[in-house]
C-alpha cells in the first residue's frame, strides 16, 4: 500500500490513517509528491523579517520546474523501489490523483488498484487546474488562499505564517478536523505547490490507465474540490475504462485522513483486500 499526499501536504498527513491500516494488518508507506513534503523548498522571501509582501508575491518558486510528467515519473520510481516488482495499491489525495493517473497511464503494470480521495483526476487531455473554471467548482475556497499569481511565481503559494489567514485555510482544507489538529497541520504545510503539475494536460487511455481498477472516495463536505467536481472526474474515468469506478461517499471535508482516519482506513482496506 502506497499513500500519496496532495498539494502542500507531506507524508505526515497519513499518520493517523496508517495506524488504522496497521491495525487491520495492512502494510503501508507514504511517499511525498515531487516538490512537496521533505522535497518542498519555500521561497527565500517567506523567511524574511520584516515580511515583504511584494517580494513574496513575485519571487520565483524553487519548485517551478516540476510538471505532472516529472512528478509521475518520480512516483513510478518510488513504486518500483517499494513494490520490488510487485503491483501496488496506490492511494492518492487531491493533486496526487492527477500524478497517480498519469503514472498509471505510463506504467500500468505497477498498479493493482488506485484509491482516489477527494482527488483531481483528469483523463481527457485537460490540465487538472482547468477544472477549477468548471461550473462544478462553484463554492471552492482554495483559490482564495493563494498569495501570488501562480503563473508568475510557478507555484500555488500560501502564507501559512500569517495567523490571520488560518481560519480560511481551516475552512478550505480542514472543515471537520478538530481545531487543535487543524492548527498543527497548517504549521506543517508547504508554502509552494508546483503549479506545473496543475497546468500540464493529462490524457489517459483505455489500454493503460483504463485497465487499472479504481475506487473514488467522494468527500461530501469538501470545499477545495466540491463533490460535483469529484463526480465529474469519476464520469470521465468511466468513459475510457474497461470497468466502472467503485464510488464510496464520506461525510467529510477535504481531509478525511485527519477528521475520520479510521473510516478512511476501512475504505482503503476494502480496496486492498479486493486487489489481492
Amino acid at each position: 500500500m502506497v499513500l500519496v499526499p496532495g498539494f502542500w501536504h507531506g507524508t505526515w498527513c497519513w499518520n493517523l490513517t496508517t495506524i488504522g491500516l496497521a491495525g487491520r494488518g495492512i502494510p503501508s508507506v507514504a511517499v511525498d509528491l515531487q516538490g512537496q513534503g521533505l522535497d518542498g523548498v519555500p521561497p527565500e522571501s517567506y523567511w524574511r523579517r520584516p515580511f515583504e509582501e511584494d517580494a513574496f508575491a513575485s519571487e520565483s518558486s524553487p519548485v517551478a520546474s516540476i510538471t505532472a510528467t516529472t512528478a509521475a515519473r518520480d512516483l513510478i520510481s518510488k513504486l518500483g523501489s517499494i513494490g520490488g516488482g510487485e503491483l501496488c495499491v496506490v492511494v492518492a489525495h487531491s493533486m496526487g490523483g492527477a500524478v497517480a493517473t498519469l503514472a498509471a497511464e505510463l506504467e500500468p503494470s505497477l498498479f493493482s488498484h488506485i484509491v482516489y480521495v477527494a482527488a483531481l483526476a483528469p483523463v481527457d487531455g485537460v490540465p487538472a487546474g482547468a477544472y477549477m473554471a468548471s461550473p462544478n467548482s462553484t463554492g471552492e475556497q482554495g483559490t482564495a488562499l493563494l498569495r501570488a499569481d501562480p503563473r508568475t511565481v510557478g507555484a500555488s503559494r500560501m502564507d501559512t505564517g500569517d495567523r490571520g489567514g488560518h481560519e480560511a485555510i481551516r475552512a478550505a482544507l480542514y472543515g471537520d478536523v478538530p481545531v487543535p489538529i487543524a492548527d498543527a497541520a497548517i504549521t506543517l504545510l508547504n508554502v509552494d505547490a508546483p503549479v506545473g503539475t496543475a497546468l500540464e494536460p493529462v490524457s489517459a487511455t483505455r489500454e493503460n490507465f483504463g485497465s487499472v481498477p479504481r475506487t473514488y472516495v467522494v468527500c461530501e463536505r469538501d470545499r477545495m474540490i466540491p463533490p460535483r467536481m469529484q463526480e465529474e472526474y469519476v464520469e470521465a474515468m468511466d468513459r475510457i475504462s474497461a470497468t466502472t469506478t467503485n464510488v464510496v461517499r464520506i461525510d467529510s471535508s477535504h481531509s478525511p485522513f485527519l477528521s475520520q482516519p479510521d473510516v478512511l482506513a476501512e475504505v482503503i482496506a476494502e480496496a486492498w483486500k479486493g486487489a489481492r
